[in-house]
């Protein structure tokens, strides 16, 4: 039987549920499927671009399997989080070879998909094959905490359990799709993290944090992230217009991306005229490299790590140090797949 809250939200998404995004109602399980990836870790503002970018050059899932590798994380470039796009290419061949180029239609099929998780695997069932699986990410877990008061925390084994028995109960079995997109968009819309818009609610009388004056303190969350810190030296080096270039390995972040020389430091360094000559000697095994100038630093906010990054422009180039590096023309650096920090850079550079 479904329940009150059930009925009044699907009532609510009939009527007053204009959130507009070019996945809504797709039941093309491909399509689903990036759009889910690609919304991991990013905002919808940012995601929809790049989705409509995949669609066009990659309508089916063949034809990404069959892309090149350097052409597809090109297309990601900005997004972050790579680990994502080379699951993504990974998947793709699979099912392209594996299942013939047909996604698979059984739950635990799609839930032992490379980069498929439990609320993937739900979204990609509910929304293409009506399979009855509640979604259950922050939007939901938020609505869920505080209609109900629930104060156990959202990242614990017990916490992820507990909403996910919740949510399976409420959600609505003939249109499974439908009741896991209303509830997604009533957390982005209304339930919002914060300031959330509790007068124009539907389910204010009844909202257990609303009455109890507990909406800024749910969901509860018991895990504080300790980042760590990096310094990422880059020294562009190079012989008239070409610079060198190499791709990173595979067990780090930005994996398979290019960068330019790296030098990873413990704390930010600083070369004057007076350790130049010591600095370069101790890195580059010799004292003849011209340094240009450097950037100032940047900075980029990873989940769990803060990377400070600068860039040292040097010329002569170390024959000895390049080792893995590829020389590259620098107008030709637009052709090949940064992280997102250093294609900035790139991209200002080219305008001075």
């Amino acid at each position: 039987m479904t329940s009150d809250f059930t009925k009044m939200l699907l009532h609510w998404n009939k009527l007053r549920n204009f959130r507009k995004m070019p996945w809504k109602g797709e039941s093309d399980p491909y399509k689903i499927w990036l759009s889910e990836i690609i919304l991991q870790q990013t905002r919808v503002e940012q995601g929809w671009a790049y989705y409509e970018l995949f669609i066009r050059q990659f309508p089916t899932i063949d034809k990404l399997a069959k892309a090149r590798e350097d052409q597809v994380f090109k297309l990601w470039e900005g997004l972050g989080y790579y680990n994502r796009c080379k699951n993504l290419i990974h998947t793709a061949k699979k099912i392209s070879l594996e299942y013939k180029g047909k996604f698979p239609h059984t739950y635990e099929e799609i839930r032992n998909l490379k980069g498929i998780g439990p609320y993937t695997a739900a979204a990609i069932c509910s929304f293409a094959f009506k399979l009855p699986y509640a979604v259950v990410d922050g939007n939901v877990e938020r609505v869920l905490s505080r209609y109900f008061a629930i104060n156990t925390p959202v990242d614990q084994a017990e916490g992820k359990k507990l909403y996910s028995q919740i949510a399976t109960n409420l959600l609505d079995k003939i249109e499974p799709g439908i009741y896991n997109q209303a509830i997604m968009d009533f957390g982005a819309m209304i339930c919002k993290p914060k300031n959330p818009l509790c007068g124009e609610c539907l389910f204010a009388d009844d909202c257990q944090a609303h009455r109890l004056g507990l909406t800024q303190t749910l969901p509860v969350k018991s895990k504080k992230i300790v980042k760590k810190q990096r310094w990422f030296n880059y020294f562009i080096i190079g012989e008239g217009k070409d610079v060198l270039v190499r791709k990173r390995g595979e067990n780090d972040i930005w994996a398979n991306l290019f960068e330019f020389m790296l030098i990873e430091t413990k704390n930010p360094i600083s070369i004057s005229e007076e350790n130049e000559e010591q600095f370069l000697k101790q890195h580059f095994g010799k004292k003849s490299i011209d340094i240009l100038r450097s950037s100032k630093e940047y900075k980029q906010e990873l989940t769990h790590q803060t990377v400070y990054i600068k860039f040292f422009h040097f010329t002569n180039l170390p024959v000895e140090s390049t080792v893995g590096y590829k020389r590259v023309n620098w107008k030709d650096l637009k052709d090949y797949a940064f992280p997102k920090p250093i294609a900035a850079y790139i991209r200002q550079e080219a305008k001075t």
